[in-house]
């Protein structure tokens, strides 16, 4: 018993428990924690960004920096990106007859005096551009057409002028390729035609007008591109005449050969005789024809380049 009062006298006495704490301690603690002010509103925080974020948004659609519809290089970077969907060997998957269509697209891309009405640098890229077609070039095209839209700012309104007609003929051809795969030559059809037209709408002068009048025209065989002018023209006609009427002469000496003339061994000799003369006849008639047909219609082609230059 006396130890365990001992015992007794050396424990401490039971200390009453703590007060709760205030209840904004709580808040104040998690706003120590994560360094929040004391005085922070959050609705009053949230208030004061909206007319921020609203002011920042319209800046930014009225910045001059911003896609304009309107804008050539907008249509343009329209057109690459429609070339940069196309798989690396689409062009070299086509049937034959959208090859051929490539091909006049091509050609209608680049004829004529292209470095004179686009630049040198512009021209070279169309020139570039329209050998890729030609070749079946998927990845060439895309690299080359993505340079269109750095190039439009350096241009002059009458190379926009140009370029806008011989992208809104090219982009003709596509168009008449009709619906191939998931539509991807009218997607570049359309987009090259909207920035053809938008780029030929800009204003030239009236030099400018007067060489596109005085312009000549270009027929194009395989790779080979010829200058057609009113000269030529006539050179041409001149020469079919002549042909024609040593075609002419021709067919007349061997129909005016008598059918005695000639001895043959046998009769499988005269008939093959009487085969080859028949032969001659009809080559040399037919030569006569599109002899006169070719010189009618250089002597035609050339009179319209005078009237066209007038």
């Amino acid at each position: 018993m006396a130890s365990s009062s001992s015992l007794l006298r050396l424990r401490p006495p039971l200390q009453p428990p703590p007060p709760p704490p205030p209840p904004h301690s709580s808040s104040s603690i998690l706003r120590n924690l994560h360094r929040i002010p004391s005085g922070y509103n959050p609705n009053k925080h949230i208030l004061t960004l909206k007319p921020f974020l609203t002011n920042a948004l319209t800046e930014s659609s009225d910045s001059p920096k911003s896609l304009d519809p309107t804008d050539p290089k907008f249509l343009l970077q329209e057109l690459a990106d429609s070339f940069n969907l196309l798989p690396s060997d689409y062009f070299s998957q086509l049937p034959s007859d959208l090859r051929l269509d490539l091909n006049d697209a091509a050609f209608d891309l680049s004829n004529g005096p292209v470095m004179e009405q686009c630049g040198q640098e512009l021209g070279m890229t169309l020139l570039n551009i329209s050998r890729a077609w030609e070749s079946a070039d998927t990845s060439t095209s895309k690299a080359l057409v993505n340079d269109l839209p750095s190039l439009v700012n350096s241009l002059t309104s009458n190379n926009k002028s140009a370029l806008g007609k011989r992208l809104t003929s090219a982009g003709r051809r596509f168009q008449s390729m009709g619906q191939y795969g998931q539509g991807e030559l009218q997607r570049i059809s359309k987009a090259m035609i909207s920035a053809g037209k938008l780029l030929s709408s800009t204003p030239v002068s009236e030099e400018t007008k007067d060489e596109s009048k005085g312009e000549t025209r270009m027929f194009k065989f395989g790779e080979l591109q010829v200058e057609l002018t009113r000269e030529k023209a006539y050179i041409g006609a001149a020469i079919g005449f002549v042909y024609g009427i040593i075609s002419w002469e021709l067919s007349q000496g061997i129909q005016n050969i008598p059918d005695g003339t000639f001895q043959y061994a046998n009769e499988n000799a005269a008939l093959i005789a009487q085969s080859l003369r028949g032969t001659l006849l009809v080559l040399f008639y037919g030569s006569t024809v599109l002899s006169a047909f070719a010189t009618f219609g250089l002597l035609f082609l050339s009179r319209e380049l005078k009237s066209g230059r007038k």
